[in-house]
């Protein structure tokens, strides 16, 4: 059955030129998408001034702020398999992009978020899960996605105090068929990413106000923090 969004909806994709965001994009179709890039507008998460200026040149206000950015290897460093492997430069480089990156467009594009029921949404991943750690390794990465959740989960307590109909959450999307995971395809079951577009879509739909601050995988299933 297909789901669409209100074509009232006003929705900043944030992270549109990645395999997700590009789903995500279409799947979005027909709200009033606006896209934001590193490929097409020049957005760079690791600094803030570029942030700020894309932030400074987008009126808003908006109903979903969606935030598809990420990355699994940055400089060509994979995920460490054991502690010998941890490079600082490496770790520093994780948690620029997969943490700072999204507190940096929640400080700048929060505020752009509707007076009303309005959504920040951030993709994160069930590996940021410390509950649900059960084979180690991948520490920098494990380590970034649990600090961008936190991140998440602190900014919902003060969203909701200035609107309590925001609503600001962690998604799961599952393994995708992306470029980003395309040497870890194998070990779990993977979607297409217009298949994980419209399992997050559906999960955005059943949202309620009392799901903020919440980690959420593609059926809706809480992830254990």
């Amino acid at each position: 059955m297909s789901i669409t969004l209100n074509p009232n909806i006003r929705v900043l994709l944030i992270g549109a030129s990645g395999g997700i965001g590009q789903a995500l994009h279409s799947a979005f179709a027909p709200a009033q998408v606006t896209t934001l890039s590193r490929s097409a507008d020049g957005l760079d998460l690791t600094d803030e001034a570029s942030v700020a200026r894309a932030a400074a040149r987008l009126p808003g206000p908006f109903d979903l702020i969606f935030d598809a950015t990420g990355g699994l290897e940055i400089a060509g460093q994979g995920p460490e398999k054991a502690l010998g492997q941890i490079d600082p430069k490496a770790m520093a480089a994780q948690f620029a992009l997969n943490a700072i990156g999204p507190a940096l467009l929640l400080k700048h594009f929060a505020p752009k978020l509707g007076e009303g029921p309005a959504i920040f949404a951030s993709l994160s991943a069930r590996v940021g899960s410390i509950g649900d750690n059960h084979i180690g390794g991948w520490y920098s990465y494990r380590a970034a996605k649990a600090a961008q959740n936190q991140i998440l989960r602190t900014a919902s307590i003060e969203l909701r105090r200035k609107n309590r109909q925001a609503i600001v959450v962690a998604l799961h999307p599952g393994t995708v068929q992306t470029a980003l995971t395309e040497k870890y395809l194998g070990r779990h079951r993977s979607v297409t990413p217009d298949e994980a577009a419209e399992n997050l879509l559906r999960v955005l739909l059943a949202l309620k106000p009392e799901h903020s601050g919440g980690f959420f995988d593609y059926a809706m299933k809480p992830v254990p923090w």
